[in-house]
Protein backbone atom coordinates (compact mmCIF):
# COMPACT_ATOMS: atom_id res chain seq x y z
CA UNK A 1 0.00 0.00 0.00
CA UNK A 2 1.57 3.50 -0.29
CA UNK A 3 2.07 6.29 1.55
CA UNK A 4 -1.04 7.94 0.16
CA UNK A 5 -3.65 5.20 0.61
CA UNK A 6 -2.10 4.82 4.09
CA UNK A 7 -2.22 8.18 5.38
CA UNK A 8 -5.87 8.07 3.52
CA UNK A 9 -6.29 4.96 5.56
CA UNK A 10 -5.41 6.35 9.06
CA UNK A 11 -7.56 9.66 8.20
CA UNK A 12 -10.41 7.84 7.50
CA UNK A 13 -10.33 5.24 10.51
CA UNK A 14 -9.39 8.01 12.63
CA UNK A 15 -12.46 10.36 11.55
CA UNK A 16 -14.63 6.51 12.65
CA UNK A 17 -12.63 7.15 16.01
CA UNK A 18 -13.77 10.60 16.90
CA UNK A 19 -17.12 10.59 15.84
CA UNK A 20 -17.43 7.10 18.58
CA UNK A 21 -15.51 9.67 21.41
CA UNK A 22 -17.72 12.20 21.17
CA UNK A 23 -21.32 10.41 20.66
CA UNK A 24 -20.00 8.52 23.83
CA UNK A 25 -18.33 11.23 25.76
CA UNK A 26 -20.50 14.76 25.38
CA UNK A 27 -22.72 14.29 28.27
CA UNK A 28 -19.72 13.58 30.97
CA UNK A 29 -17.34 16.56 28.92
CA UNK A 30 -20.45 19.24 29.42
CA UNK A 31 -20.57 18.62 33.14
CA UNK A 32 -16.65 18.58 33.56
CA UNK A 33 -16.16 21.60 32.06
CA UNK A 34 -18.76 23.30 33.80
CA UNK A 35 -17.16 22.04 37.65
CA UNK A 36 -13.81 23.54 36.19
CA UNK A 37 -15.12 26.78 34.67
CA UNK A 38 -17.41 27.88 37.61
CA UNK A 39 -16.68 30.25 40.59
CA UNK A 40 -15.73 27.34 43.64
CA UNK A 41 -18.67 26.66 45.45
CA UNK A 42 -20.77 26.59 43.04
CA UNK A 43 -21.27 22.34 42.83
CA UNK A 44 -21.44 20.28 45.84
CA UNK A 45 -20.08 17.53 43.22
CA UNK A 46 -20.40 16.01 39.87
CA UNK A 47 -24.10 14.72 40.86
CA UNK A 48 -25.66 18.20 41.56
CA UNK A 49 -23.79 19.17 38.37
CA UNK A 50 -25.40 17.10 36.04
CA UNK A 51 -29.22 17.40 38.30
CA UNK A 52 -29.07 21.01 37.93
CA UNK A 53 -28.22 20.83 33.89
CA UNK A 54 -31.09 17.75 33.31
CA UNK A 55 -33.35 20.21 35.85
CA UNK A 56 -32.92 23.56 34.21
CA UNK A 57 -31.64 22.52 30.70
CA UNK A 58 -33.51 19.49 29.78
CA UNK A 59 -31.74 16.15 28.72
CA UNK A 60 -30.59 18.05 25.57
CA UNK A 61 -28.41 19.90 27.27
CA UNK A 62 -26.04 17.31 27.73
CA UNK A 63 -25.59 17.17 24.09
CA UNK A 64 -24.80 21.32 23.93
CA UNK A 65 -21.97 22.24 21.26
CA UNK A 66 -21.80 18.90 19.72
CA UNK A 67 -21.77 19.91 16.22
CA UNK A 68 -18.31 21.40 16.67
CA UNK A 69 -16.77 18.45 18.65
CA UNK A 70 -18.63 15.53 16.31
CA UNK A 71 -17.08 17.51 12.86
CA UNK A 72 -13.85 18.97 14.67
CA UNK A 73 -13.10 16.17 16.74
CA UNK A 74 -13.55 13.48 14.08
CA UNK A 75 -11.19 15.33 12.17
CA UNK A 76 -8.92 16.33 15.03
CA UNK A 77 -8.85 12.57 15.94
CA UNK A 78 -7.96 11.12 12.25
CA UNK A 79 -4.79 13.89 12.38
CA UNK A 80 -3.47 12.26 15.37
CA UNK A 81 -3.64 8.59 14.14
CA UNK A 82 -1.99 9.62 10.64
CA UNK A 83 0.50 11.65 12.59
CA UNK A 84 1.35 8.80 15.06
CA UNK A 85 0.89 6.47 12.30
CA UNK A 86 3.27 8.45 9.72
CA UNK A 87 5.93 8.41 12.74
CA UNK A 88 5.70 4.82 13.51
CA UNK A 89 6.57 4.33 9.86
CA UNK A 90 9.56 6.23 10.00
CA UNK A 91 10.80 4.81 13.32
CA UNK A 92 10.27 1.29 11.90
CA UNK A 93 12.38 2.16 8.69
CA UNK A 94 15.07 3.27 11.05
CA UNK A 95 14.49 0.41 13.17
CA UNK A 96 14.68 -1.88 10.21
CA UNK A 97 18.10 0.01 8.99
CA UNK A 98 19.60 -0.33 12.48
CA UNK A 99 18.93 -4.11 12.76
CA UNK A 100 16.64 -3.49 16.00
CA UNK A 101 12.71 -3.60 16.76
CA UNK A 102 12.46 -7.29 15.00
CA UNK A 103 12.70 -8.09 11.57
CA UNK A 104 10.17 -5.31 10.58
CA UNK A 105 11.29 -2.54 12.96
CA UNK A 106 7.76 -2.71 14.90
CA UNK A 107 8.87 -3.50 18.22
CA UNK A 108 9.16 0.03 18.83
CA UNK A 109 11.23 1.53 21.92
CA UNK A 110 9.28 2.88 24.54
CA UNK A 111 10.95 6.65 23.58
CA UNK A 112 9.79 6.22 19.89
CA UNK A 113 6.43 5.86 21.19
CA UNK A 114 6.25 8.35 23.39
CA UNK A 115 7.84 10.74 20.41
CA UNK A 116 5.40 9.36 17.72
CA UNK A 117 2.35 10.49 20.39
CA UNK A 118 3.72 13.60 20.85
CA UNK A 119 4.28 14.42 17.17
CA UNK A 120 0.43 13.19 17.10
CA UNK A 121 -0.94 15.57 19.82
CA UNK A 122 0.58 18.24 18.24
CA UNK A 123 -0.43 18.22 14.86
CA UNK A 124 -3.63 17.54 16.42
CA UNK A 125 -3.63 20.48 18.40
CA UNK A 126 -3.95 22.68 15.29
CA UNK A 127 -7.43 21.86 15.28
CA UNK A 128 -8.25 20.88 18.74
CA UNK A 129 -7.66 24.15 20.07
CA UNK A 130 -10.37 26.09 18.05
CA UNK A 131 -12.47 23.00 18.25
CA UNK A 132 -12.70 22.37 21.84
CA UNK A 133 -13.00 26.51 22.44
CA UNK A 134 -15.70 26.67 20.47
CA UNK A 135 -17.24 23.84 21.85
CA UNK A 136 -16.55 24.88 25.76
CA UNK A 137 -18.14 28.23 24.61
CA UNK A 138 -21.28 26.37 23.83
CA UNK A 139 -21.14 24.09 26.74
CA UNK A 140 -21.01 26.69 29.35
CA UNK A 141 -24.20 28.98 28.14
CA UNK A 142 -26.98 29.46 29.72
CA UNK A 143 -30.22 29.08 28.19
CA UNK A 144 -31.37 32.41 29.82
CA UNK A 145 -28.32 34.15 28.39
CA UNK A 146 -27.05 32.99 25.15
CA UNK A 147 -24.12 34.61 23.26
CA UNK A 148 -24.04 32.44 20.71
CA UNK A 149 -26.82 30.55 18.92
CA UNK A 150 -24.59 27.44 17.45
CA UNK A 151 -21.08 26.91 16.45
CA UNK A 152 -21.14 28.81 13.03
CA UNK A 153 -22.75 32.22 14.86
CA UNK A 154 -19.90 31.51 17.64
CA UNK A 155 -16.97 31.40 14.83
CA UNK A 156 -18.27 34.06 13.23
CA UNK A 157 -18.28 36.44 15.91
CA UNK A 158 -15.32 35.37 17.71
CA UNK A 159 -13.60 35.91 14.08
CA UNK A 160 -15.34 39.26 13.56
CA UNK A 161 -14.43 40.97 17.00
CA UNK A 162 -10.94 39.11 17.74
CA UNK A 163 -9.58 37.56 14.49
CA UNK A 164 -8.03 34.11 13.28
CA UNK A 165 -6.19 34.70 16.70
CA UNK A 166 -9.51 35.09 19.10
CA UNK A 167 -10.43 31.30 18.15
CA UNK A 168 -6.66 30.37 19.15
CA UNK A 169 -7.33 31.60 22.73
CA UNK A 170 -5.74 29.16 25.21
CA UNK A 171 -3.61 27.79 22.91
CA UNK A 172 -0.34 27.74 24.47
CA UNK A 173 -2.79 24.98 27.06
CA UNK A 174 -3.66 23.40 24.47
CA UNK A 175 -0.10 22.49 23.32
CA UNK A 176 1.08 21.25 26.39
CA UNK A 177 -1.94 19.43 26.84
CA UNK A 178 -1.78 17.75 23.37
CA UNK A 179 2.06 17.28 23.44
CA UNK A 180 2.60 15.28 26.96
CA UNK A 181 -1.04 13.46 27.00
CA UNK A 182 -1.01 12.01 23.52
CA UNK A 183 2.88 11.15 24.09
CA UNK A 184 1.09 9.05 27.17
CA UNK A 185 -2.28 7.75 25.50
CA UNK A 186 -0.50 6.79 22.42
CA UNK A 187 2.64 4.78 24.38
CA UNK A 188 -0.14 3.20 26.81
CA UNK A 189 -2.26 1.79 24.05
CA UNK A 190 0.70 0.57 22.10
CA UNK A 191 2.58 -1.18 24.91
CA UNK A 192 -0.29 -2.78 25.30
CA UNK A 193 -1.21 -3.52 21.89
CA UNK A 194 2.25 -5.03 21.39
CA UNK A 195 2.21 -7.02 24.27
CA UNK A 196 -0.80 -8.40 23.23
CA UNK A 197 0.42 -9.33 19.89
CA UNK A 198 3.83 -11.18 21.78
CA UNK A 199 1.83 -12.94 24.10
CA UNK A 200 -0.58 -14.96 21.47
CA UNK A 201 1.67 -14.31 18.59
CA UNK A 202 -0.83 -13.09 16.69
CA UNK A 203 -1.47 -9.84 14.32
CA UNK A 204 -3.22 -6.87 15.09
CA UNK A 205 -6.44 -7.75 12.86
CA UNK A 206 -6.38 -10.83 15.22
CA UNK A 207 -6.80 -9.05 18.88
CA UNK A 208 -10.66 -9.10 19.80
CA UNK A 209 -12.54 -5.93 19.68
CA UNK A 210 -13.05 -6.07 23.31
CA UNK A 211 -9.31 -5.89 24.34
CA UNK A 212 -9.36 -2.89 21.70
CA UNK A 213 -12.06 -1.18 24.04
CA UNK A 214 -10.05 -2.08 27.32
CA UNK A 215 -6.12 -1.13 26.12
CA UNK A 216 -8.20 2.16 24.51
CA UNK A 217 -9.57 2.30 28.23
CA UNK A 218 -6.19 2.41 30.01
CA UNK A 219 -4.77 4.57 27.64
CA UNK A 220 -7.55 7.16 28.43
CA UNK A 221 -6.33 7.19 31.99
CA UNK A 222 -2.44 7.40 31.33
CA UNK A 223 -3.57 10.13 29.29
CA UNK A 224 -5.46 12.16 32.49
CA UNK A 225 -3.10 11.10 34.77
CA UNK A 226 -0.46 13.70 33.31
CA UNK A 227 -2.79 16.32 31.77
CA UNK A 228 -5.81 16.58 33.94
CA UNK A 229 -4.58 20.49 35.68
CA UNK A 230 -3.37 21.45 32.17
CA UNK A 231 -6.39 20.68 30.76
CA UNK A 232 -8.08 22.52 33.72
CA UNK A 233 -6.28 25.61 33.07
CA UNK A 234 -6.74 25.22 29.33
CA UNK A 235 -10.93 25.59 29.90
CA UNK A 236 -10.10 28.40 32.28
CA UNK A 237 -8.29 30.19 29.56
CA UNK A 238 -10.63 29.51 26.70
CA UNK A 239 -13.61 30.63 28.84
CA UNK A 240 -12.17 34.44 29.51
CA UNK A 241 -12.85 36.96 28.08
CA UNK A 242 -11.33 38.42 25.40
CA UNK A 243 -10.25 42.03 26.68
CA UNK A 244 -10.53 43.61 30.38
CA UNK A 245 -13.50 45.09 28.81
CA UNK A 246 -14.85 41.52 28.45
CA UNK A 247 -14.45 40.56 32.25
CA UNK A 248 -10.63 39.28 31.46
CA UNK A 249 -9.39 37.49 34.53
CA UNK A 250 -6.37 36.24 33.45
CA UNK A 251 -3.51 37.99 31.11
CA UNK A 252 -1.32 34.59 30.06
CA UNK A 253 -1.83 31.35 30.95
CA UNK A 254 1.16 31.56 33.41
CA UNK A 255 -0.92 34.52 35.17
CA UNK A 256 -4.18 31.35 35.03
CA UNK A 257 -1.84 29.30 36.88
CA UNK A 258 -0.70 31.26 39.41
CA UNK A 259 -3.92 33.23 40.22
CA UNK A 260 -5.97 29.94 40.19
CA UNK A 261 -3.23 28.91 42.66
CA UNK A 262 -3.60 31.95 45.22
CA UNK A 263 -7.16 32.45 45.18
CA UNK A 264 -9.13 29.00 44.94
CA UNK A 265 -6.01 26.22 46.21
CA UNK A 266 -4.44 23.27 44.63
CA UNK A 267 -8.00 21.58 45.03
CA UNK A 268 -9.07 23.88 41.68
CA UNK A 269 -6.45 21.99 40.22
CA UNK A 270 -8.77 18.74 40.28
CA UNK A 271 -11.84 20.30 39.96
CA UNK A 272 -14.22 18.07 37.87
CA UNK A 273 -11.81 15.02 37.44
CA UNK A 274 -14.46 12.84 38.54
CA UNK A 275 -16.91 12.65 35.41
CA UNK A 276 -12.99 12.66 33.56
CA UNK A 277 -12.73 9.26 34.78
CA UNK A 278 -15.99 8.12 34.67
CA UNK A 279 -16.08 9.14 31.14
CA UNK A 280 -12.59 7.98 30.25
CA UNK A 281 -13.14 4.03 29.67
CA UNK A 282 -16.24 4.74 27.90
CA UNK A 283 -14.93 7.81 24.93
CA UNK A 284 -11.47 6.40 25.05
CA UNK A 285 -12.48 2.62 24.40
CA UNK A 286 -15.21 3.54 21.68
CA UNK A 287 -12.32 5.71 20.18
CA UNK A 288 -10.07 2.65 19.30
CA UNK A 289 -13.16 0.37 18.95
CA UNK A 290 -13.87 2.59 15.79
CA UNK A 291 -10.33 2.99 14.58
CA UNK A 292 -9.86 -0.66 14.55
CA UNK A 293 -12.55 -1.68 13.11
CA UNK A 294 -12.88 1.19 10.74
CA UNK A 295 -9.12 -0.03 9.94
CA UNK A 296 -9.37 -3.34 9.49
CA UNK A 297 -12.36 -2.64 6.63
CA UNK A 298 -10.34 -0.68 4.93
CA UNK A 299 -8.02 -3.00 4.67
CA UNK A 300 -9.84 -4.76 2.59
CA UNK A 301 -10.88 -2.12 -0.03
Amino acid sequence: MSETKKTIKDLTAGTAGGILQVLVGQPFDIVKVRMQTSPKGTYSGMLQCAGGILKNEGLLAFYKGTVSPLVGIGACVSIQFAALNYTKRLFADRNRRAGIGGADGTAFLPSQLVLAGSAAGIANSVVSGPVEHIRIRLQIQQAHNKIYSGPVDAVKKIISAHGISGLYKGQVATLYRETIGYGAYFWAYEKLMQRELKKHGIKREQVSPVKAVLFGAGAGYALWACIYPIDMIKSRMQTDGFAAADGRKYKSTLDCVRTVWRTEGIAAFTRGLTPTLIRSPFANGATFLGYELASRALEHL
